[in-house]
């Protein structure tokens, strides 16, 4: 009889450690790393090196791969105590379909299965909408638009990149404290600044803030335009207290500070910016990450960089906490609250559940130093204050 209870405990035993090893199947060993896929636009416009008269460079003049690069390096540190690594797949194509195809290439000939995504706005749209009912996560690292979190959203794709709805709310926000609430808009002729102006029009209204007016402007020196090209005339004749400038290639904006026909701050596309990161920022271990990027890329950390750090980053966190390369249990443990990721910015992140956004703290800087990070303390939320910066889920357009 004892020896058959001793049998039956065996039993058990070596029951439950099977059990313990079919939960882990995904588990990665130290000689297998955990492919992580990176691909990109190649010749992407927002990334050329655009020279303006006196050789000033406009263009953050790198590649957002850098961080993830530097990400890997933490991650693959972290997950040697459980004898995980990790590895970066990289690849680049001319538009959507060849990015679709390299996607493609990487999930059958590497077994990859969760990647970051480097692309402006309309081929992330189309990549992730191919791809929604494949076995792929994707990470937006770069792509701002608010219609990727709203109509457009797509159950696999996750945005570290925070959004324009984000950007502004973050930059009306400090407005308003400030008593800052008469704003004339000065817009630009390329469909990025018209979608700028609408976005940070909602902010206003959202906060408080009044548009009175808003003036569209042109490059060059042509008599004929000089209401839309001479910045004393764009600034005058109004009564304001700020200048919220919608220029996204910034080569108007630059001229504007200082130049303004009352004195006022200028704010936006040149002056006063709201981040995702800036290389002052000193707190919560940013310098930190600041030295180490710059190690690495040689330059300045903007904030593309910083959302495909945290896009990889995430990814380390997720495997090593469920111990698991199973996609699902990724992207569910990415979705939970259990996700507290530390983005050197503050507060613990995570994403929303509505839009698959990462909630995070905005910084407002200008070219030298950071002014404020926001939310600010005055503007309170009902469970997470960070949600003040967004589209809140009551507002949310978008149907995972």
């Amino acid at each position: 009889m004892i020896e058959h209870r001793r049998s039956s405990a065996l039993i058990r035993l070596l029951l439950g450690c099977l059990i313990l090893l079919t939960a882990s199947v995904g588990a990665a060993r130290a000689d297998a790393p955990i492919p992580i896929g990176y691909v990109e636009l190649a010749n992407d416009p927002r990334y050329d090196d655009k020279l303006a008269y006196a050789g000033l460079l406009l263009s953050p003049g790198g590649r957002p791969v850098a961080g993830a690069e530097v990400a890997l390096e933490e991650i693959k540190l972290n997950g040697q105590a459980f004898k995980l690594d990790f590895a970066l797949e990289k690849a680049d194509a001319a538009d959507a379909t060849g990015l679709l195809a390299a996607i493609e290439r990487l999930v059958q000939a590497k077994d990859v299965r969760i990647f970051l995504l480097d692309a402006p706005d309309a081929v992330v749209a189309a990549v992730t909408k191919a791809l929604r009912d494949k076995p792929v996560l994707l990470f937006n690292v770069s792509a701002e638009s608010d219609s990727l979190r709203a109509e457009g959203c797509q159950a696999n794709l996750l945005h570290t990149i925070p959004s324009h709805a984000m950007l502004m709310d973050a930059l009306t926000e400090y407005l308003v404290a400030k008593k800052w609430r008469e704003v004339l808009v000065l817009q630009g002729p390329l469909p990025e600044d018209i979608v700028l102006t609408e976005s940070f029009a909602r902010s206003a209204k959202k906060f408080g803030a009044k548009l009175v007016d808003v003036r569209k402007f042109t490059l060059g020196e042509d008599p004929r335009e000089r209401d839309q090209n001479n910045l004393a005339l764009l600034t005058s004749n109004v009564d304001y207290d700020v200048v919220f400038v919608a220029d996204s290639d910034g080569e108007f904006g630059r001229y504007l500070p200082y130049a303004t026909q009352l004195p006022r701050l200028v704010v936006g596309s040149a002056g006063l910016a709201p981040v995702a990161w800036h290389w002052s920022f000193e707190a919560y271990g940013a310098a930190q990450l600041t030295r180490r990027f710059f190690r690495h890329a040689d330059r300045q950390m903007q904030s593309a960089d910083w959302a495909a750090w945290v896009a990889v980053r995430a990814i380390g966190e997720a495997v090593i906490r469920t111990r698991s390369t199973d996609l699902a249990a990724i992207a569910a443990y990415l979705r939970s609250d259990k996700l507290n990721l530390d983005g050197s910015k503050g507060p613990p992140l995570s994403f929303r559940a509505w839009d698959n956004q990462l909630r995070q703290p905005i910084l407002l800087a200008d070219a030298n130093w950071v002014v404020a990070e926001t939310p600010l303390p005055q503007f309170q939320h009902a469970s997470n204050n960070l949600d003040t910066l967004g589209v809140d889920k009551p507002e949310s357009k978008c149907r995972l």
